[in-house]
């Protein structure tokens, strides 16, 4: 079956066409898995389906690298957006993208018939511990935790899937994947486990990140992190409501617009093609 690899600032994914249904529900979990494996698979932070949508323009199915599905992704709907745009799938410049976190509204930037960049409407934050959920009443914001021998100060939001925000003074002064394996598997605090980014406020325009991607692991770039930084950063009064994500092999503009709801604009690239058996 044939698949196209794709990334978001190195966030990469294996997508395949599954309009058709060739790849069975029950078959899911284990073929990301299968084919996630960087020595002896495709390699990937994960696999993306294209399947048909009875509410949207388009449905994204996304499964992590673990074969755990995912309610959504930033980098991925980028990517996902890119191949149905350039494949011809959904030819419009503006459409809607069905995932379990709900339905996301793209706006693509085109260049000679070709999508290069993708402004993502990432809905709007949800704040309080049941719904992200997070053990504990009412909000998660600026808390402390100790792992090991560090005392961290956090926030946890839901941005389609829950973000912790860990913020340090220097995130590449020392080994944040320790850290952030220890924190996504926390789940007397985080039940369904959690994303874990680790955020440096540089000014009230700029933060640089590193995250720990739930069922990945140390990834080089999250989109839904980036906009969960964004949020918490500005709720924290760390920085204003647009900002830029500094990410290992890029930028995201995140903004978290007067109305709640978060826009993030960032590129998607092709890597190659090929075939697998399915």
């Amino acid at each position: 079956m044939q698949f196209q690899k794709l990334h978001g600032l190195g966030n990469d994914f294996a997508i395949f066409d599954n309009r058709d249904g060739a790849i069975k529900e029950e078959t899911k979990n284990a073929l990301s898995l299968r084919l996630c494996h960087r020595r002896t698979g495709i390699g990937g932070d994960g696999v993306i389906l294209v399947e048909n949508s009875e509410s949207c323009d388009i449905c994204m199915r996304i499964f992590n690298s673990d074969g755990s599905e995912a309610e959504m992704c930033g980098n991925g709907v980028r990517c996902f957006v890119k191949y149905v745009y350039d494949n011809g799938i959904v030819k419009k410049e503006s459409f809607s993208v069905e995932t379990l976190a709900g339905p996301m509204l793209a706006d693509l930037t085109v260049k000679d018939g070709v999508c290069t960049h993708v402004r993502v409407n990432m809905g709007k934050p949800f704040f309080n511990r049941k719904d992200i959920p997070v053990v504990g009443e009412g909000e998660c914001q600026l808390q402390e935790m100790t792992v090991l021998d560090r005392t961290f100060t956090y926030s946890t939001i839901l941005l389609g899937v829950p973000h912790t925000v860990v913020f340090v003074d220097d995130v590449l002064g020392f080994e944040w994947e320790k850290y952030g394996e220890i924190i996504e598997r926390n789940t007397d605090l985080f039940p369904r486990k959690t994303n874990v980014n680790f955020a440096q406020v540089l000014d009230s325009e700029n933060v640089l990140v590193r995250t720990y991607e739930r069922g990945c692991g140390p990834t080089l770039a999250c989109g839904t992190g980036s906009s969960s930084v964004a949020v918490c950063c500005a709720r924290a009064g760390k920085t204003g409501r647009k900002v830029n994500i500094h990410l290992e092999l890029g930028c995201l503009n995140i903004e978290w617009a007067e109305d709640d709801n978060v826009f993030m604009t960032g590129p998607a690239a092709f890597a190659y093609c090929g075939d697998v058996e399915i």
